[in-house]
């Protein structure tokens, strides 16, 4: 049992929309990740991938930006717990949820390689 009132579908969506948005208006490092995947949207379009591929890149796309949401809140939660006090502990994993965002984005570029090499370099043939 919660002593919290169950939510509506509607109010669930409304909160995770706002979390979204809250999201974008705080990490710079988001809306950096959303221009890159307009971007790579775009060039996907003019390369005229398939669904695999355009399938291979939204999965990519979106676990770079959740990653980058997660780490955001694991920096929030901390700051708030620790009252936005130096804690080796909490320097420690706030570097660790950084480095899985760093992680997941080299995987990313490494995806974005192997996809737009050949169609690239067909384009330049």
């Amino acid at each position: 049992m919660t002593k919290y009132k169950k939510q509506s579908i509607k109010n669930t969506f409304k909160n995770a929309s706002n979390g979204f948005r809250l999201s974008l208006k705080s990490e710079r490092n988001l809306r950096i990740h959303m221009i890159a995947a307009l971007i790579v949207l775009f060039a996907a379009y003019y390369f005229n991938f398939n669904m695999t591929k355009y399938a291979i890149l939204l999965l990519t796309i979106t676990s770079v930006m959740a990653a980058e949401m997660f780490n955001a809140s694991i920096e929030f939660t901390l700051d708030a717990t620790f009252h936005n006090k130096y804690s080796k502990m909490v320097g420690m994993a706030k570097d660790i949820a950084a480095g899985a965002v760093m992680l997941i984005t080299i995987t990313a570029i490494i995806i974005g390689i192997i996809l737009f090499i050949p169609p690239f370099l067909n384009m330049i043939k």
